[in-house]
């Protein structure tokens, strides 16, 4: 018995440091990306003068950039670098949602739209668009976004709510319903704006375009504090993905860890939303990727996510504002990456499974 245990042990220490190293190596993967991007773009800028601008700005020693002309230094720091971490932020997030819903839901292709929170934050955005371009008022579309996403993940609670219990399923149906009538709505919002529907649909295919510190700034608390809370309560979802029933026999509330996890992930997902539209698969592929490729155990999955999906996100971003002549959203180059990589990982986790 000795010998099996002491085997295990080194097994599990064996897989532990094989973690920590893929960790590391994401890590540094994402910076070296981050550093690359910053000087990718229509203004073709050297690794010194990006080195420079950066200095300068973060530690505030002006003379260190000031061989540098100013309009660099305004590309370099007020466009670049704020539409940088923006995609870093946001692929994180929906990364870590992504793993969250999948955990709670018990359902390997659930997501962070599964539950209707990025409809409702595309509706609300429609509405603000709808209002600027059609009425001559001025609506800001990210507060509107993040209202209406928070306003259907009610909707979608009340609705799953029966006697005083969530269940998985009726989440899924209630989200599937919410969807739908939100969905007719940004179809009518379409319709009614005519030949100004061209704003509400770029805004709905995904972009980063034009981000700004203001974004940075209110995507950081959301996405900082929802992983940082996802992490540290890893181990109750590990306990949720075996049912309700064993969560209770180990001393987990499920129904309270449900609420949790439902506000956490939507919180993340609103904001990503809000931020950068509609960008599907980066919720679905890598959460799917590590815990095919790695593990299940969300101490280690949630973390390898947060790293990988902001990686993949940037990635898709630089694809989409370098390499083609016109800029395309963002959202549908991760569709057009996303959706081929995921059948082949689906069929190839079947034939797994079927062996």
């Amino acid at each position: 018995m000795s010998e099996v245990a002491s085997g295990i042990s080194i097994s599990v220490k064996k897989r532990q440091q094989k973690h920590i190293v893929i960790g590391f190596g994401l890590f540094f993967l994402l910076v070296l990306t981050v550093i690359i991007s910053v000087g990718l773009g229509r203004a073709e800028l050297t690794p010194l003068v990006v080195s420079k601008v950066l200095a300068a700005k973060i530690t505030g020693i002006k003379s260190l950039a000031s061989d540098i002309p100013a309009h660099y230094q305004a590309i370099v720091w007020d466009v670049r670098v704020p539409r940088i971490l923006s995609a870093v932020l946001i692929g994180a997030g929906l990364a870590v949602s992504g793993a969250v819903f999948q955990s709670i839901l018990r359902n390997p292709l659930a997501d962070p739209y599964t539950i209707g929170v990025s409809t409702g934050a595309a509706f609300g955005a429609s509405i603000a668009i709808f209002a600027n371009i059609m009425l001559g008022l001025y609506m800001p579309v990210t507060p509107f976004a993040l209202a209406g996403a928070f306003v259907s993940l009610m909707l979608v609670i009340t609705i799953a709510r029966k006697n005083g219990v969530i269940s998985s399923s009726n989440l899924i149906i209630a989200g599937i319903i919410v969807g739908s009538i939100l969905s007719a709505g940004m179809s009518f919002l379409k319709s009614a704006a005519g030949e100004n529907v061209a704003a509400i649909v770029h805004w709905l295919l995904g972009s980063l375009a034009s981000r700004s510190w203001n974004h940075i700034m209110l995507l950081i608390p959301f996405i900082v504090i929802g992983c940082g809370l996802c992490i540290h309560f890893a181990s109750r979802l590990d306990i949720m993905s075996l049912g309700e029933r064993e969560a209770r026999h180990l001393g987990v509330d499920p129904q309270k860890t449900m609420r949790l996890y439902l506000i956490i992930g939507s919180c993340m997902t609103a904001v990503c939303v809000s931020v950068g539209g509609i960008i599907g698969f980066v919720g679905l592929i890598v959460p799917h990727m590590i815990r095919f490729g790695l593990t299940s155990r969300n101490a280690v999955l949630i973390p390898l996510s947060t790293l990988a999906g902001g990686l993949l996100l940037l990635m898709a971003d630089n694809i989409s504002r370098v390499l083609l002549n016109v800029e395309v959203p963002v959202g549908v180059i991760t569709t057009l990456l996303g959706g081929p990589f995921f059948i082949w990982l689906f069929m190839k986790s079947g034939k797994g499974r079927s062996a």
